[in-house]
């Protein structure tokens, strides 16, 4: 099983892309959208995609497992932003060019401050001494999640801090069609990205949990293959992703031998996400949670995940907990 993440190395678009003047329907306050183009990204050529493994990719939010005042910790995902001077001045630019290309930006003067726990990502280029933004203007980087900020309190809901533990969405072993959910150590997860999915997350396109019963998870990048991924062919992509059960799914992330990556988004093809009855959503589900060293009286995923040790659900979008449960917790 590969793993790969994908705010640690670039991801390029499978196709040669353009620019449309119109607003963009992913990015707030971006006056374009860029779409594919049938002509395939000549990179892809040399990557020799023939041996590549086609992932879904997720939607939610992007975290990060590494080591923070010398334990294994989950960080989140934290964009340095440009201020509203700076942002009015490169939204401007963009609209009068139709492209970011050229925009020169002040890293010292034109961003937002973050918390002095802030780290930028490892793809993130330096000049001078400072990170350099990317083409939307971002600098992506990580913040430790911390138990007591109500910021990332979903973030927090999926980590066992008293012993270093993850709620983890996976495929089982050796049945890809089936997923199973687990508690792994954060020792197991070090140096991975992973995607936080869940109620309370990018608008819940995968339909789990409630607000009464939220449920979250953390998935690794790269962990939930695509069995019969189509040919790199616009048309034949197009198609699967309009008509194939298997297709209701945000984009695809192909991983290459040699460490390149390529992506392909449905708004790339000018299709709607979130799609009804999402391929992940409807996967069977087992729970594999034994054992908590949380109150028994304690709200925690953890504990109510652990109550439902070996249960199975046809759909992951059916996970509930029982009324039992709930009187409980």
């Amino acid at each position: 099983m590969r793993r790969v993440g994908s705010v640690q190395q670039k991801v390029s678009c499978i196709f040669m892309t353009e620019v449309k003047e119109e607003a963009s329907r992913k990015r707030d306050c971006q006056p374009f959208h860029v779409v594919a183009t049938a002509m395939v990204n000549p990179a892809v050529l040399e990557a020799d995609l023939s041996c590549a493994v086609a992932t879904e990719k997720l939607d939610g939010t992007c975290c990060y497992v590494s080591l923070y005042k010398g334990k294994p910790h989950l960080w989140a995902r934290l964009d340095r932003r440009p201020n509203k001077q700076a942002e009015k001045r490169f939204k401007k630019y963009q609209y009068s060019h139709r492209s970011s290309k050229g925009f020169t930006w002040n890293v010292e003067e034109d961003f937002k401050t973050v918390p002095d726990t802030w780290t930028p990502a490892h793809r993130v280029k330096h000049h001078n001494g400072h990170p350099v933004p990317d083409e939307y203007g971002h600098i992506p980087g990580w913040v430790p999640v911390e138990d007591d900020n109500k910021q990332y309190c979903w973030h927090s809901s999926v980590v066992d801090s008293s012993v270093g533990s993850a709620l983890v969405l996976r495929p089982v072993l050796n049945n890809e069609d089936t997923l199973e959910i687990v508690a792994l150590p954060l020792a197991d997860l070090l140096e991975q990205t992973l995607e936080l999915i869940g109620t309370n997350v990018n608008g819940n396109p995968y339909g789990l949990g409630s607000k009464k019963q939220p449920i979250h998870f953390l998935v690794s990048h790269g962990s939930i293959c695509i069995r019969n991924p189509p040919p790199v062919d616009f048309q034949q992509l197009y198609s699967w992703f309009r008509g194939d059960s298997e297709g209701r799914i945000e984009g695809i992330v192909w991983h290459c031998a040699g460490g390149s990556l390529f992506k392909l988004h449905r708004h790339h093809l000018g299709l709607e996400w979130p799609a009804e009855g999402t391929h992940l959503g409807n996967k069977p589900v087992v729970v594999g949670v034994s054992g908590t060293t949380l109150d028994d009286n304690s709200k925690s995923l953890f504990v109510s995940f652990s109550r439902m040790n070996g249960r199975c659900f046809s759909r992951l979008h059916d996970v509930h907990f029982d009324l039992e449960i709930q009187s409980t917790t």
